[in-house]
């Protein structure tokens, strides 16, 4: 189905009701959660050893900010894996993802050079993966993160024939 033949959408919601949105693994919190926790430890360990020494309070209040923010992306990092989603259509992929500043990528299977799936050791310890679409415009560039790996290949292969078919045509 168009998103044009749906009528015209809010710009604040930009998620068209008309589509059929996959969501991503909600194990993808985790392996976010855990990527954050091991960035946020490299500046509180620090921070709160020389605040254990020195004992001044600007080293405490750099901590306490630190650890406020901390446990603030942790709260959207919740929120944030849900908003991801992408679907199939006829003739491109919609991937949506964001929070504060919503993004709808629209990418024609035409327009598709390549399609990467990868996976990192913290993604394979979730049994997740990554697939990544490239097209001549680096800025049309679209990602879909915490994807099963069979769905992963499933995805790049669909997306990969769909390109090579609709490449021809042109």
């Amino acid at each position: 189905m168009d998103i044009a033949a749906a009528g015209p959408t809010s710009p604040l919601e930009p998620w068209p009701d008309t589509v059929d949105w996959q969501p991503v693994s909600r194990d993808l919190i985790w392996v976010e959660l855990i990527r954050w926790g091991a960035m946020a430890a490299m500046l509180l360990v620090p921070l709160g050893v020389l605040w254990g020494i020195f004992g001044v309070w600007p080293l405490g209040l750099a901590f306490v900010v630190v650890l406020v923010l901390m446990l603030w992306r942790v709260w959207t990092i919740f929120r944030a894996v849900r908003a991801w989603g992408y679907a199939e259509r006829d003739h491109d992929l919609l991937v949506r993802h964001g929070l504060v500043v919503r993004r709808l990528s629209i990418v024609p299977y035409a327009r598709m050079q390549f399609v990467d799936v990868s996976a990192g050791p913290l993604e394979r310890a979730f049994d997740l993966a990554t697939v990544q679409l490239h097209t001549a415009a680096a800025a049309s560039d679209a990602r879909v993160p915490g994807l099963r790996p069979a769905e992963a290949s499933r995805l790049r292969d669909r997306l990969t024939a769909l390109g090579e078919d609709r490449a021809e045509g042109l």
